[in-house]
């Protein structure tokens, strides 16, 4: 797989830009367009307004970022239904119930937002050099925004660049509720995929290793571990959960190793 090329417009960012290059393998540029290039698909963009994933070439869909102060995630963090949610359900967010939440998936890290910002502490595990790069600039972003929720909230979010199945596997009962979101090989037809996960797919291809990643979050939760998954896809490792929850396109396995208790506390360590 051809890694993305690394483009640093902006002087201040030349010196992450390089440390990004290095660590992919991949080709640095400075002080050019993506659209301007032909190959590879996909460029990896620093600038002044911080670090975004693009498609090269002239008609190239807009940037894949990490934001969590405008857009769909802060819309989703005013009107997306709180502890109604299906994702709150599945890992036992209640008023008295705020579990420490290790989602070791992170990705774009909107998922751990959504549990941060109903009071979860929630560390963050990204393998991807390139991933993690665009969620630390997400979350960077985000720690100097002028709405002091937006602050408050990513102060509940701890990001680490681990491998999530070797760390789990060595951290026995280390968190209340491990979350899973495993990249799931995409659709043939390309119509039917988001340009953000054909984007990501480019990055970081499926997870290969993502049934193995259950056994390990089993060892790390405390009590429970939740996998999300599109609504018509297999079970994780072939392992039915302990139960269901369901929406219109993806769903949420539970497999409880035992009973939240009715009063915890989201700093529990």
């Amino acid at each position: 797989m051809t890694p993305p090329v690394v483009i640093c417009n902006h002087p201040e960012q030349r010196s992450a830009g390089a440390r990004l290059a290095s660590v992919m393998g991949a080709s640095l540029l400075f002080d050019v367009s993506p659209a301007d290039l032909a190959e590879p698909e996909f460029a990896l963009l620093f600038e002044a307004t911080g670090l975004s994933l693009m498609a090269t070439g002239p008609k190239a869909p807009g940037a894949v970022r990490a934001d969590f102060v405008s857009g769909a995630v802060n819309h989703r963090r005013q009107f997306g239904g709180g502890k109604g949610q299906m994702i709150a359900k599945a890992v036992g967010v209640q008023a008295r119930v705020k579990p420490l939440v290790l989602d070791a998936t992170a990705g774009l890290g909107r998922d751990a937002f959504v549990l941060a910002t109903l009071g979860c502490q929630v560390r963050l595990f990204e393998r991807s050099p390139a991933v993690f790069a665009l969620l630390a600039d997400g979350l960077d972003r985000a720690r100097q925004a002028q709405d002091p929720a937006v602050v408050a909230i990513v102060a509940r979010m701890q990001l680490l660049e681990v491998d999530s199945r070797l760390s789990m596997a060595s951290a026995e009962h280390s968190v209340d509720v491990v979350y899973l979101d495993p990249m799931f090989p995409q659709r043939q037809k390309s119509a039917e995929v988001k340009k953000e996960m054909k984007a990501f797919h480019s990055l970081v291809g499926a997870d290969a290793d993502a049934d193995e990643l259950l056994a390990s979050a089993l060892v790390a939760a405390r009590y429970r571990v939740v996998v999300k998954r599109p609504r018509k896809a297999p079970d994780l490792a072939n392992r039915a959960p302990s139960y269901r929850l369901e929406g219109k396109t993806s769903r949420y396995d539970i497999y409880t190793l035992k009973k939240l208790p009715d009063s915890l506390n989201d700093t529990q360590e």
